[in-house]
């Protein structure tokens, strides 16, 4: 099952997106220039494989809901991400404001 959800995060409603699938959940948040993601993003392959796309992401691992996500610490970043001043530690909410 897919769902999405309106995400509150300062001034601004972003898009919240939980699909369900047989013993884990994905879980991302994302605005018009880059997303949040639970665990199963692969902050490798973006960096490498896909460097030249210069995706704005970061990943949390550990979290089961969208609330989790936006609280968690950041476990990674893109090279993309990190240009912004997102860094491994701060919140998922932090990181998406900076992704405005």
């Amino acid at each position: 099952m897919v769902t999405l959800e309106p995400v509150q995060v300062g001034d601004h409603v972003l898009v919240g997106v939980e699909v369900k699938l047989p013993k884990t959940t994905l879980l991302s948040i994302s605005t018009s220039k880059g997303y949040i993601m639970c665990g199963a993003l692969d902050i490798g392959l973006l960096n490498e494989v896909l460097s030249d796309r210069q995706i704005i992401a970061a990943r949390a691992v550990g979290v089961r809901t969208l609330p989790q996500l936006l609280a968690a610490p950041l476990e990674s970043v893109t090279i993309e991400a990190e240009k912004l001043g997102i860094v491994p530690g701060m919140s998922g909410a932090e990181a998406l404001l900076l992704m405005m």
